[in-house]
């Protein structure tokens, strides 16, 4: 098979953005008997556990809710909520609706939301993410998000992050019926950003959302956060530690090598 990659030295500002776009846009693999190119001309992030870990503070916060209870909350139990909407497991509810707890409702989620935001306080956007971003809008690439969470809970925190410029395409649970593992978010993304899924590169952090990236026909790239590593994933897609250790041409590098190989 034969494999063709183009990389280059940076030098000034205007000739770094111009080889970035030129080596991440033309960046293919050639498939001896397909005659395939793949060009990857968008990145699409998930938002909760991948821009910024607001799963670990969600279970800390339900767990210990939990315990004073007197009832354990597994890991393996709060996972089925991960990544997706509530239908299958509501944190909120369980101890009334499973339990039998006699709890107000309305005290217990204000009680979980004011510790979640507690917790929250000692959280910064994951390692690697804003270079990503950076390189990406250098590149010329387009950006999407595509997360489970709802419009409201997503500006807040990119606004209060100051990754708001970035972006081209938001698709939450505001916009579909079904999310994550469903494909439709990315589906949905995928046509605003005018690309076909086999030009983009999604990243996740959850089963759940690898599972919806992966459907689309998303090239996936899984870093997982201090929950999400302790989970079983499927296949289909690429797993690295950190965006950290990898520059965005050296992924795209690894992941065509993949596809190639």
């Amino acid at each position: 098979m034969l494999r063709l990659y183009m990389r280059f030295t940076f030098f000034t500002e205007f000739q770094a953005k111009f080889y970035l776009t030129l080596s991440y846009s033309m960046t293919n693999i050639l498939s001896e008997g397909r005659n395939e190119i793949y060009m990857i001309k968008a990145i699409i992030f998930d938002f909760d556990g991948t821009i910024i870990d607001t799963e670990t503070a969600w279970y800390v916060a339900f767990r210990d809710a939990y315990k004073e209870h007197g009832v354990e909350l597994t890991l393996e139990k709060y996972s089925e909520c991960l990544g997706t909407s509530l239908h299958s497991f509501n944190p909120y509810t369980y101890l009334s609706t499973h339990h039998n707890i006699p709890i107000d409702l309305d005290e217990f989620r204000k009680a979980i939301q004011a510790r979640h935001t507690e917790l929250m306080e000692q959280e910064s956007i994951r390692p690697g993410v804003l270079n990503y971003l950076k390189e990406a809008k250098a590149a010329g690439f387009k950006i999407g998000l595509a997360t489970s969470s709802h419009m409201d809970w997503v500006e807040k925190y990119v606004n209060q992050l100051g990754i708001e410029e970035y972006f081209d395409c938001y698709r939450t649970a505001d916009h579909v019926e079904n999310v994550k593992p469903d494909p439709t978010l990315y589906l949905q993304a995928l046509e605003h950003l005018g690309v076909e899924a086999n030009e983009a590169i999604a990243i996740e952090d959850s089963p759940n959302g690898s599972r919806a990236a992966v459907a689309a026909g998303i090239h996936t790239v899984v870093i997982k956060n201090t929950i999400t590593k302790q989970l079983p994933f499927g296949t289909g897609h690429h797993t690295i530690n950190s965006l950290e250790d990898h520059k965005l041409n050296d992924l795209i590098e690894s992941l065509l090598q993949k596809i190639g190989s």
